[in-house]
């Protein structure tokens, strides 16, 4: 059998958040959140040029206004890519926020979204707060794709954790973080066997599971904010290559 087969399961974000199920509902809008929030952010701090708490405020209200007017359940699939409806209901958004002249407040019964967005703030570190610097459409598509990416893949190396801490296997990811994850350029399974004091079978054998439980964590996020098959498929190809199957 060449390659791995993609996940078989077809739960997404586009058909629970239509679900009348009040806990399968909560958890679309949860997973959603989780993996666009950050690229949001980061999208209107560049593309709009705007300080961070303004950043801030309009993030909010824009997955404020996701509920407020369910944005998905009028998604097409056919019509666009999730990701790319998203960030040009974004550009709406904040587009008619300006006009508007003034912040509009959101309370009541609006669910809010605790977001960490010192930690959005600390991976913007370096990058030049100017909307001159992306400015085409097709730069502005890419730059939200790579934070996507981004998002996607940190949401799997906290699930990877997770699972390794459930099955006792905090070397496991150990191991992983400091090969896969760390950067270092002098790292070697050699010099990991020394560090663990363990055979250089045993770190091989790990890395291997590793990587492939956070193929399969990765593929199964994305599936879930895919809003077809086809867009999982295509997207599954671009983010790990042309021999997924």
């Amino acid at each position: 059998m060449a390659g791995e087969q993609f996940p078989v399961t077809r739960w997404s974000v586009i058909d629970a958040v239509k679900s009348q199920d009040p806990e399968e509902h909560a958890r679309a809008l949860d997973t959603l959140f989780a993996a666009y929030w950050k690229p949001v952010y980061k999208y209107v701090r560049l593309r709009w040029n705007r300080p961070a708490e303004d950043a801030q405020d309009l993030t909010q209200g824009f997955f404020a206004e996701v509920l407020e007017r369910e944005l998905l359940a009028k998604y097409d699939p056919a019509r666009s890519k999730l990701r790319t409806y998203l960030r040009l209901c974004v550009d709406s958004f904040v587009i008619n926020q300006e006009k508007a002249a003034r912040r509009q407040k959101r309370g009541g019964n609006t669910a809010h979204v605790a977001l960490d967005f010192q930690a959005a703030e600390g991976e913007l570190v370096g990058a030049t707060i100017d909307a001159a610097s992306i400015p085409s459409p097709e730069s502005l598509e890419e730059f939200f794709e790579k934070e996507w990416v981004r998002s996607l893949f940190a949401l799997a190396v906290e699930d990877l954790r997770k699972l390794c801490s459930e099955r006792e296997g905090e070397r496991t990811f150990r191991l992983f973080e400091d090969y896969d994850l760390s950067g270092d350029p002098e790292i070697s399974y050699g010099k990991l066997a020394a560090e663990y004091a363990i055979p250089v079978t045993d770190v091989t054998n790990a890395l291997a599971w590793a990587r492939r439980e956070f193929r399969r964590i990765a593929l199964e996020r994305l599936r879930e904010i895919c809003g077809s098959d086809e867009e999982f498929r295509r997207e599954a190809r671009a983010v790990f290559g042309s021999d997924v199957t």
